[in-house]
């Protein structure tokens, strides 16, 4: 939020001047622009309402959007089957798309050079004066933390259906200075996105460098993407099991672990898996509360403490539940490819910690496998490969259990080679840490700068 923006915890209010019986809703947005450039939004936009002939147009030939909260738009994909049956609305390239019922979220965006994009109901179309705004500032207004926490304050309606008002939200003032000004804005907030699409290209160039010499140091021919084909034929005696991608895998002859400097052996071999703690009514935090890692704190390849809740276990069974520094846990479900099988290192962050059962835990025998190399190893493709042909489906989510864990194959260098390895790849770890922490800055910086800037209290140019 911007800092000029902070509100009082306390403050009065005249009687004659409730309008709603909500303090919140009295929280302004002070801006720092002359009276004569604040204008309404509903001057300069003006609604479009063009109904969409279902006798002329075939609804396959419209184009249903999505609009998220941070105002970008999406093609929705909708069933070949299924038409809308609701009154539809052009929004054309150019305009200006409000999700009434995520107005409050900020759901506002442009519509981009598309053909056909069609609407419901549920939104409202506006064509906006270019001879008075630029839609591009306009968006970038909208998008300021302070207006999307000025609309949020400002929903109205029944619990879990509120939203902000159209004609709210056409009476907002705003500030329209000079085209000159409003384009300079913009300018700069363009820059900032170029320059963050090339640090996550250096970000992504890096990653792939990193993995690229972790499989060199195995002996592993360094992988590149391969383009999955949408169909194929196969022969009956040829399926190895009734699953699209484990088909394909096979067809492309990814069913098997690459050739390796050394030899192959089965996690369970070299680490015990186990899982932990079932959440039920019965484990609710009570005497013997402890903190416990749940799906959403492991990440690939880190761990998000920032929330941690808390789950009854006796004293009696925190010997065998205790997480301890090395442990290694493996995300047991997701719908995500990407995702399933993630892992990442318990390093002992905090005392008496355990696990949900939704984790799969492993322990290595620290003599024969680093959890550092492991977790590595699991975090790549090549590596959770094993758990993509064989995880289990349901209803669209992918699981992996303890005994296809103990039988993921893992190359095994001796310990000190493993050493090295870690070491290699935690020095590029850092660097790409560096380069991500140095972009997240600029892009904090810029966003407070360009926020300023449509407040008033920068300088624009």
């Amino acid at each position: 939020m911007t800092a000029a923006l902070a509100h009082p915890k306390a403050f009065a209010v005249w009687f004659k001047d409730l309008a709603r019986w909500d303090p919140a809703s009295f929280q302004r947005i002070t801006w720092k622009w002359a009276k004569n450039i604040m204008q309404p939004i509903g001057s300069f936009l003006r609604p479009r309402k063009e109904r969409v002939d279902r006798t002329k147009y075939r609804f396959a030939e419209l184009l249903p959007i999505t609009i998220h909260f941070d105002g970008s738009i999406d093609k929705r994909e909708i069933d070949g089957n299924r038409e809308y049956t609701m009154d539809l609305f052009f929004a054309r390239p150019g305009d200006v798309v409000v999700a009434k019922i995520d107005l409050k979220n900020g759901a506002v965006g442009i519509v981009p050079d598309w053909k056909n994009v069609a609407v419901t109901g549920h939104f409202a179309v506006y064509k906006p004066d270019r001879s008075k705004m630029p839609p591009q500032y306009f968006h970038r207004v909208i998008q300021t933390s302070f207006f999307k926490e000025h609309l949020w304050r400002n929903k109205v309606g029944a619990e879990g259906r509120k939203e902000v008002k159209l004609d709210f939200f056409e009476a907002q003032e705003v500030p329209l200075p000079p085209l000159t000004i409003q384009e300079a804005i913009v300018a700069h907030w363009r820059i900032a996105q170029d320059a963050a699409a090339k640090s996550r290209d250096t970000v992504a160039k890096l990653e792939a460098e990193r993995e690229d010499d972790f499989f060199r140091a195995l002996g592993i021919r360094p992988l590149r993407a391969v383009n999955r084909p949408k169909f194929l034929a196969v022969l009956w005696r040829n399926f190895p099991r009734w699953a699209v991608s484990t088909v394909i895998d096979h067809a492309l002859g990814l069913h098997s672990e690459p050739k390796a400097a050394f030899r192959y052996v089965s996690l369970g071999n070299v680490a015990s898996v186990s899982y932990d703690i079932q959440k039920c009514p019965a484990n609710r935090p009570g005497t013997h509360a402890r903190p416990y890692l749940r799906v959403a704190n492991v990440r690939k390849g880190y761990l998000d403490l920032s929330e941690i809740k808390s789950i009854d276990v006796p004293d009696s069974e925190m010997e065998s539940l205790r997480l301890l520094p090395g442990d290694i846990l493996f995300v047991e479900g997701n719908g995500s490819r990407a995702e399933l099988g993630r892992v990442a290192m318990w390093n002992g962050e905090i005392p008496d910690c355990v696990h949900q059962n939704h984790l799969i835990k492993v322990r290595c025998d620290t003599a024969t496998l680093l959890p550092a190399f492991a977790m590595t190893w699991f975090n790549t493709d090549v590596g959770r490969g094993h758990f993509f042909r064989s995880a289990k489906t349901s209803s669209g989510l992918g699981t992996i259990n303890s005994s296809e864990v103990r039988a993921a194959p893992i190359p095994l260098p001796p310990v000190e080679a493993q050493r090295e390895i870690v070491d290699m790849v935690n020095r590029q770890r850092a660097r790409i840490a560096e380069e991500r922490k140095a972009s997240e800055q600029r892009q904090a910086q810029a966003a407070r700068e360009v926020e300023e800037m449509i407040l008033g209290i920068r300088p624009v140019g």
